[in-house]
């Protein structure tokens, strides 16, 4: 089941913090990065954001998140994560086609590693194409996507 989430909840932020904090983990091993910003995060700066967050439950479980950050002539999907426990499962591929049907502002686009090859599978699977490359001041080389 997908629903929108209300971040400013402390248990619901602490909830995706959890879910953020676990996939993360998986991508910065990906990364082999050392510092990863994503991990970072806190619970406050969930709690306060404000973008549109959307959680995919399985079995009352919140098993993936997407995060879309609001612009007026585009897109960006900020972040997409989904638990460890539940990767395979196209739990990412149905938050992904949620947006695609929901939010009318194209392009859409979304920033990964470029290590992180299961992200950038996924994203090309749903017609993203690589815009660019750079290298963050944090060591890690990152890739853009758009689509549409």
């Amino acid at each position: 089941m997908l629903k929108k989430l209300d971040n400013t909840k402390l248990t619901t932020a602490e909830n995706m913090h959890h879910v953020f904090q676990k996939s993360y983990t998986v991508e910065a091993d990906l990364l082999e990065a050392i510092n990863f910003p994503p991990l970072q995060r806190t619970i406050e700066n969930f709690a306060v954001c404000k973008n549109d967050f959307f959680g995919y439950f399985k079995d009352d479980t919140l098993a993936g998140i997407i995060e879309i950050k609001h612009h007026t002539s585009y897109t960006h999907v900020q972040s997409l994560v989904v638990l460890p426990f539940f990767f395979r499962q196209g739990i990412a591929s149905q938050l992904m086609s949620f947006v695609f049907m929901h939010y009318r502002k194209k392009p859409f686009f979304v920033e990964t590693g470029v290590k992180n090859k299961p992200a950038i599978n996924l994203y090309k699977k749903m017609g993203f194409v690589e815009v660019k490359q750079w290298d963050t001041d944090y060591g890690i080389r990152k890739i853009r996507l758009n689509k549409g």
